[in-house]
């Protein structure tokens, strides 16, 4: 649905019922004049894009996987854009006019929650409990697993958050043991691999975020790790809300705002 900002609705259309453990958890990308989503389920997976205006269909391609809680992404790549889709076994890159694929690489796992981010002219998915964590030069055509993968690792791969490029580095926290890893991006090189807080099983589901040259990374208890942005660990605050939060944290303005699990909060001068 569509609502305007004093919250009236301004179209809203049916995607068909969601066969999916869990339901659905993606979120749409604005993509000029088009919206696009994509679910992966049992039966009738697809991507699709809307007219942001009306909701009308522009178009709608049919996927093959059976389980996927990402975003796709849209990335531009020399003279044109390609839309990422980070899901069950495989990346997909489709074209924005028309839905139609222009190239997929496999490596990934059965379950993908992540979402993929782009930097240093590569896109970084991350999938699984264990991995992996590709790293793909995207602009290709057809099958570019043997072609297109600049660095792989399983090595701190998150399950639930999504990776941060922050300057010249990747960041990753593997949700399943409390540790992040700093890579250089470009090459994969590990430059540091630290535990933040007691170890726990499923215990980071917020995205990382970076700005004034730190990182932060709030597990589901509400307490944030604040690291110096780097090649070199540095751990400058732990602060904590008192709340458990699953939300990643929007910055907006010079104020944080975070969803606990009973309030809105909103940090700031």
């Amino acid at each position: 649905m569509a609502v305007d900002f004093d919250g009236r609705l301004v179209w809203h259309t049916e995607v068909g019922p969601i066969d999916n453990y869990h339901g659905t958890a993606g979120s749409p990308l604005l993509y000029n004049d088009l919206l696009i989503t994509y679910q992966d389920h049992r039966s009738g997976a697809f991507v699709a894009a809307l007219d942001k205006v009306t909701g009308k269909l522009v178009w709608q391609t049919d996927r093959s996987g059976s389980v996927g809680w990402g975003s796709p992404i849209a990335v531009r790549v020399d003279d044109h854009d390609e839309i990422i889709v980070s899901s069950q076994r495989t990346v997909t890159a489709y074209r924005p006019s028309d839905g139609s694929e222009l190239w997929h690489c496999n490596g990934n796992l059965f379950e993908v929650i992540p979402t993929p981010v782009v930097s240093h002219g590569l896109v970084f998915c991350a999938s699984g409990r264990a991995g992996p964590t590709l790293a793909i030069r995207p602009g290709g055509r057809g099958d570019v697993t043997d072609s297109h993968v600049v660095w792989r690792t399983s090595r701190g791969s998150p399950f639930v958050p999504s990776p941060l490029v922050y300057g010249d580095y990747l960041y990753t926290v593997n949700d399943m043991a409390s540790i992040v890893t700093c890579f250089e991006a470009a090459t994969g090189t590990v430059m540091w691999q630290e535990r933040l807080g007691p170890p726990a099983l499923e215990g980071f589901s917020a995205s990382p975020v970076g700005v004034d040259g730190k990182v932060f990374f709030t597990n589901d208890e509400g307490q944030t790790f604040v690291l110096r942005a780097g090649p070199e660990f540095e751990l400058l605050h732990t602060n904590d809300i008192g709340a458990r939060t699953l939300a990643s944290p929007a910055l907006v303005d010079g104020r944080w705002y975070v969803r606990t699990e009973r309030e809105l909060i909103a940090i700031g001068e």
